[in-house]
């Protein structure tokens, strides 16, 4: 069991930190804004996966002030998108 926790988390940070690495480098805002979106799932994946393996659910509330941020976020870059595309 603890060396697939390993695993996991692992393999969690990795795919955090090529994540990170797309947010630093760009190229535009769209791709900024979709790796945002992706960290922020593999935030809340990771806290899933530490709920169930240490059999708690201390962490609900936080993974769901994550999703509520995770949609707004992606809200209000869609309306800054669309309005900075509508005049050109």
């Amino acid at each position: 069991m603890n060396v697939l926790v390993v695993v996991i988390y692992v393999v969690f940070a990795i795919a955090a930190l090529l994540t990170l690495w797309r947010i630093i480098v760009g190229p535009s805002i769209l791709d900024r804004a979709v790796a945002s979106d992706v960290l922020l799932t593999l935030v809340m994946c990771a806290l899933g996966a530490d709920m169930v393996i240490h059999h708690h659910t201390r962490t609900l509330p936080v993974l769901l002030i994550i999703a509520a941020v995770g949609v707004f976020g992606s809200v209000a870059i869609a309306r800054f998108v669309a309005r900075r595309d509508s005049t050109r």
